[in-house]
């Protein structure tokens, strides 16, 4: 078949109009053959030259809109039509502008919203792997490769390449298409919790694979802390409601043994008396830790922050270092720094051995607290952190899960390592305000 274009379709439709229109000459004229042939050529000609004339703008426009169509296909949207009249054709320019400022307005939100979704997804401290059906990586995170230790795209990587230098954990659930939990132990010694989470879904029509992986170690923590907290709120409430009668029936008691004069009646109720302190003592204690209140921050300059505390514990600092601040609550940070320092001098180390260093990193401020005592096994490392355990005959189990508290509410961290030689180190990081 054929192709002619509508132009070329006009013309035609005109041109045989024209011969139709003098077929009469042939069969009712006086006029010879050559002159109706002549006559019918001419007609033809001035229609032809007519439609031409007419149509001249009309094949300006249709050639511009075929650009205008063809910038829409490879996604350029800035071209616009301007066409001068009151016809079918300006009314379809109009059309044609008002979808091209609608597309380019709707390519710039998809713009922004795949900036924010970037911005979003690389700074998301979950790991993301997006998958192929080749087993391919096509899409990761800035996370996925602090996981896996590497620091170029892992874009183009198989799953198999990743999953043998990823951490132990993850490697026995990593086939495995259902959710669920692993631990792994990083560098550092820590132990972390993760979760492990998939997707399936079709793009571009071909099936692939999310991978999230979420640290949940915080996570737990907290809401480990947020039961001890409930625990010991009601343990306090109790305590006091028993404690306030029995104080005040101590009173009236001594009151009463004064006329006895009965020694053994007097030692009874000094025994008592001093329970009864060391249980209020104890309420408070665990009370700081239920209802620590939430920090006021303020900058905290560390060398006279420091020469206070030295005036209570003996430590060593990095001098060149403590010109530095640091974003904290000064009340919290000092009771925080206390407990440890209290700990590090009854470790066993030598006081002279006991130091405080200040390390500036990029996003943190880090304080790593050393010294020279018996350190932890791994049963006490484990359980160093939870409210109410202590190693100690008169300890009250509450010193370092207070510590790790007030780092929390500071959006920090606290760790705690063997030393190679011996001792303990606790490395505080507190963000940068």
């Amino acid at each position: 078949m054929i192709h002619l274009s509508l132009r070329v379709r006009v013309y035609i439709t005109v041109g045989l109009c024209a011969c139709i229109g003098t077929l009469p000459l042939y069969f009712f004229s006086e006029l010879t053959l050559l002159q109706s042939a002549l006559l019918t050529a001419s007609l033809a000609a001035v229609s032809l030259f007519v439609a031409s004339f007419l149509l001249k703008d009309y094949k300006a426009g249709i050639e511009a809109l075929e650009t205008g169509l063809l910038n829409i296909k490879d996604g350029e949207y800035s071209t616009t039509l301007a066409h001068q009249g009151n016809d079918e054709f300006a009314d379809l320019c109009e059309l044609y502008n008002e979808t091209v400022e609608k597309l380019r307005i709707e390519k710039h939100w998809l713009f922004q919203r795949e900036l924010l979704l970037d911005k979003v997804t690389q700074s998301s401290p979950s790991v993301l792997l997006l998958i192929n059906d080749q087993q391919q990586i096509v899409f990761s995170n800035l996370a996925a490769r602090d996981f896996f230790t590497i620091q170029r795209s892992l874009e183009g990587h198989t799953l198999e390449e990743l999953i043998d230098m990823a951490p132990k954990g993850f490697q026995s659930i990593a086939y495995q298409s259902r959710d669920g939990l692993f631990s792994i132990k990083t560098t550092d010694g820590e132990q972390q919790t993760w979760h492990l989470s998939n997707g399936q879904f079709r793009l571009n029509n071909q099936p692939h694979r999310l991978i999230i992986l979420k640290q949940l170690t915080r996570e737990l923590s907290r809401q480990e802390v947020a039961v001890w907290k409930k625990v010991i709120r009601i343990i306090s409430h109790e305590l006091n409601n028993s404690l306030g009668p029995i104080s005040s029936m101590l009173h009236s008691g001594k009151i009463l043994s004064k006329s006895q004069e009965d020694d053994r009646l007097q030692r009874v109720f000094s025994t008592i008396e001093e329970r009864i302190h060391h249980l209020s003592d104890f309420v408070q204690g665990y009370g700081k830790f239920a209802k620590l209140p939430e920090p006021k921050l303020q900058h905290v300059q560390l060398k006279p922050f420091f020469d206070k505390l030295r005036e209570q514990w003996l430590f060593h600092t990095n001098e060149s270092e403590i010109g530095k601040q640091l974003f904290a609550d000064p009340i919290q940070l000092e009771q925080l720094l206390i407990n440890l320092l209290k700990n590090a001098h009854e470790s066993g180390s030598p006081s002279d051995a006991i130091e405080l260093i200040i390390i500036e990193e990029h996003k943190h401020t880090v304080i790593e607290l050393y010294d020279r005592g018996c350190g932890m096994s791994d049963t006490v490392m484990n359980s160093a952190l939870i409210p109410f355990y202590s190693t100690k005959s008169t300890g009250s189990g509450i010193g370092l899960a207070l510590c790790r508290e007030i780092i929390d509410a500071h959006h920090g961290q606290m760790t705690l390592k063997n030393r190679v030689d011996g001792g303990l180190s606790v490395r505080l990081l507190f963000p940068i305000g």
